[in-house]
């Protein structure tokens, strides 16, 4: 208690607590005055009441009223201070905030699941793990075409799904479509390697061909989409003029893209060579 002989109240506050007891008592004898009247001159009960309330809630605004005049410097003065430290706490917590956000933003958008192949800027994998504050994948690759576990987790702050776009690729859940893109020179046979691409990826699609028609067929009534063809297909692409692109789509289980994609540019490309280019001879004497 040492501290109290130092302890001193500013001028100007003990003025401003003085004109507040004086608001108050003032406040309470008028009440007082004015319920003995109420009691005294009105004989019905229930106007009796009514005015009592009245009153009652009229100078409790009055009270109010003339606290917020007497300490309105001091409540300004309060009210910067307080939007102060909240931008300071902000400004602090800014990631944080960002994070819980971006938590809202994927669960109010049912963005993926647990299990879902998604890619996120350069980031690519299958989600292991969701939290208020981070995402843990398991990462797929390497680049954007391979579907190998690489070993690696990756920790994914959830600030990013409030700035950057999501891709899913397990939307169609049970199945989905694989696109595979292999290049050829001009002058290369391209046509019976389109033709042997193609044969190739019905043949190893055949076995789910019928489930993929009834799953997407499920899937596209679900979301309000059309059936898109789910029959392999083999596209052309010409990046430019030295180059064709054969582009192949096919429909693949869930897990099984990577082994689909194998089996077929195996059977296309092990045994038979499209290259029209030929080595010319060379003269074993050197002449």
């Amino acid at each position: 208690m040492d501290w109290l002989p130092n302890f001193s109240i500013p001028d100007s506050v003990f003025s401003l607590i003085i004109s507040t007891g004086i608001l108050v008592v003032a406040v309470a004898i008028m009440r007082s005055l004015t319920a003995r009247y109420i009691r005294r001159n009105v004989a019905a009960a229930e106007l009796r009441r009514k005015w009592l309330v009245n009153s009652r809630n009229g100078l409790l605004l009055l009270l109010l009223l003339g606290l917020v005049l007497i300490w309105g410097n001091e409540l300004r003065t309060l009210a910067l201070s307080i939007v102060a430290l909240a931008i300071a706490f902000v400004v602090a917590t800014k990631e944080l905030i960002l994070c819980l956000t971006g938590s809202l933003l994927k669960s109010g958008s049912a963005a993926f699941n647990l299990g879902d192949r998604i890619q996120i800027k350069d980031f690519r994998g299958d989600v292991i793990d969701h939290s208020l504050l981070a995402t843990t994948i398991l990462e797929v690759g390497p680049g954007k075409s391979m579907h190998q576990r690489t070993g690696r987790k990756i920790v994914l702050p959830n600030a990013l799904f409030v700035s950057e776009p999501i891709v899913n690729e397990s939307f169609t859940e049970k199945f989905g479509f694989h696109v595979l893109s292999i290049p050829f020179k001009r002058g290369d046979d391209w046509n019976g390697a389109r033709r042997a691409l193609l044969e190739a990826a019905e043949r190893h699609c055949a076995p789910f061909i019928n489930e993929v028609r009834a799953h997407m067929g499920q899937v596209s009534e679900l979301r309000g989409l059309g059936l898109p063809p789910v029959e392999p297909r083999v596209t052309i692409h010409v990046p430019n003029a030295e180059e064709v692109h054969l582009v192949v789509r096919l429909p693949v289980p869930a897990g099984q893209r990577s082994s689909t994609e194998q089996a077929i540019l195996e059977d296309v490309l092990a045994g038979t060579d499209f290259s029209t280019e030929k080595e010319a001879p060379t003269d074993p004497e050197g002449s």
